[in-house]
């Protein structure tokens, strides 16, 4: 009985965090109540109080979650190319890219996050996970970008942290303008383009290049 109790909560959790994410989607975040989630999902608020604080909780938990996510499908790709460290991050980026187009749930999450999110009141203590996470990336990215160097996949001179901060900054980019008018460009068709665009540019950029003083001490 006691499992059968703790499936159950499992799955009313899921039904609202999925509840959760359709109404922040087609609504915003600051415009979307506990009462609209609730009504959405078919339960009622103290149904959403058992599992979550309040809002600003249920929010962080799809934000979170969708992270791990990400991370879990860079280990997927990190399997599928055991020696091949630009390979790993290269298709990992075009598969990321192309399940915007066609993973709906991903989709919605991704708009929350870029377009439907205001960080002021209650929510601003999300904007301290943002940053948070932010800063997170680029030491992750920057080791990547080591890792390519050292199997001579990029040029030995190439500056991680300088590096990672553009690499950022092109995909979050492109991700952000897609979501913002899905119709001005095929983000399926181009993804591989766009991608390998980024690593041109990380091949042959003469300004990611460390400067010959330097000792290669990056901050990353």
């Amino acid at each position: 009985m006691a499992r059968k109790t703790k499936a159950q909560a499992l799955e009313t959790k899921t039904l609202l965090i999925e509840a959760a994410i359709d109404c922040f989607a087609s609504r915003g975040v600051s415009a979307t109540s506990l009462s609209d989630i609730a009504d959405h999902a078919g339960m009622t608020r103290g149904a959403i109080y058992w599992h979550f604080k309040n809002k600003t909780d249920l929010f962080k938990e799809i934000w979170v979650s969708s992270d791990e996510e990400i991370d879990g499908l860079h280990q997927q790709f990190s399997s599928l190319y055991p020696n091949d460290p630009l390979g790993q991050l290269k298709h990992f980026l075009i598969s990321f890219l192309q399940s915007l187009v066609v993973d709906e749930r991903r989709r919605k999450i991704m708009e929350i996050i870029y377009h439907k999110c205001e960080f002021v009141g209650d929510m601003q203590s999300m904007n301290q996970l943002q940053q948070k996470l932010v800063l997170e990336d680029y030491p992750k990215i920057a080791e990547k970008l080591r890792l390519c160097i050292n199997y001579q996949q990029l040029p030995a001179e190439l500056d991680p942290h300088r590096s990672a901060i553009v690499c950022r900054a092109y995909i979050t980019g492109v991700i952000e303008n897609w979501l913002f008018s899905p119709s001005s460009f095929d983000l399926a068709e181009l993804a591989p383009t766009l991608v390998q665009t980024m690593i041109d540019l990380l091949q042959y950029s003469p300004t990611l290049r460390l400067s010959p003083y330097s000792s290669g001490g990056d901050t990353c």
